[in-house]
């Protein structure tokens, strides 16, 4: 995110995530926590049933990889190759 004044501090964004999740009827739902000690939270579930899955899963990722790459001035493909890299060393259960 810039820092110009008339953008969303990080608490109004958190914010409205929260009441996004109370109130919206969504399928999908991925929401994670970076800390900044390393320890990293996520939460995800969908109802959806099996055969949307894989689908539903990668417009998730897609549309964290597009603002990921917008606020980072970075390309789609150096956001992704970051992650997938990123995503072999993590041990996520």
């Amino acid at each position: 995110m810039s820092d110009s004044p008339d953008d969303p501090t990080f608490e109004r964004v958190r914010e409205q995530a929260a009441e996004a999740l109370t109130e919206s009827d969504a399928a999908s739902l991925y929401v994670g926590l970076a800390g900044p000690d390393g320890q990293n939270e996520y939460y995800f579930a969908n109802d959806v049933d099996d055969e949307e899955l894989q689908e539903m899963a990668a417009q998730q990722l897609g549309m964290l990889t597009r603002v990921l790459a917008e606020q980072s001035n970075a390309s789609i493909e150096q956001v992704t190759s970051q992650a997938a890299e990123m995503a072999k060393q993590m041990n996520v259960r």
